[in-house]
């Protein structure tokens, strides 16, 4: 099979298996999904949704999380990992969106990845899920299923997502990445994974040894 073809047979096994996506991180809004997708950066959706309620029950916007103090922040988003670096990131982009955008997040690549903590993959996920813009955020899940799937050998996942932009239509991005990412927790997880058990693999198997 070629790459394309294998492409193909993935993005129609995960329309049927997830025709509808919600998406994982919980938010109300651009900013605040934009603080949930900072913060789940080396942690879980799960934990993340367990800890944006507090946080945003203090400060759901960038005026109230400018107010607070960085160790008000860190002690709220502590379970979350890297509560340090996070909460600096989070208080300074606040400050920043209030003096340079009105107190909206831009939709802007390059204003977006300007801003503190935040970089490629948290500006891709704001302009696909907040904005509805093309985009194919890779995370842990997409950058392992991709090379397991043979749609990429990238060794980063700058590479990978140049790699899966080229093999699917771009209309099917902003679905797709979600799609992937629920697959890969539910059926086709990094350890214990068996081929036969996989759908999607255990077909790319069989259709390749054709």
């Amino acid at each position: 099979m070629t790459k394309k073809e294998k492409a193909a047979l993935v993005a129609k096994r995960l329309e049927e298996f997830y025709p509808e996506v919600p998406i994982p991180l919980e938010h109300k809004d651009p900013y605040t999904l934009l603080i949930a997708v900072l913060l789940s950066a080396q942690c879980t959706d799960k934990r993340v949704n367990q800890i944006t309620p507090k946080l945003f029950a203090r400060a759901d916007n960038p005026r109230d999380m400018a107010a607070l103090s960085v160790s008000e922040i860190e002690d709220i988003i502590r379970p979350c990992g890297l509560a340090p670096r996070k909460a600096k990131a989070i208080h300074e982009l606040s400050r920043i969106l209030l003096e340079k955008y009105d107190g909206k997040v831009p939709e802007d690549w390059k204003a977006l990845e300007s801003l503190p903590g935040v970089g490629h993959k948290t500006a891709s996920v704001v302009m696909s899920q907040a904005f509805g813009h093309p985009a194919f955020p890779v995370d842990t899940h997409i950058h392992r299923l991709a090379a397991r799937w043979g749609l990429s050998d990238g060794k980063n996942v700058k590479k990978t997502e140049e790699d899966l932009k080229k093999l699917f239509p771009e209309d099917l991005w902003n679905k797709l990445h979600l799609q992937i990412i629920y697959y890969g927790r539910e059926k086709c997880p990094a350890r214990g994974h068996k081929v036969e058990e996989c759908p999607i693999c255990s077909e790319l198997n069989k259709a390749s040894s054709r």
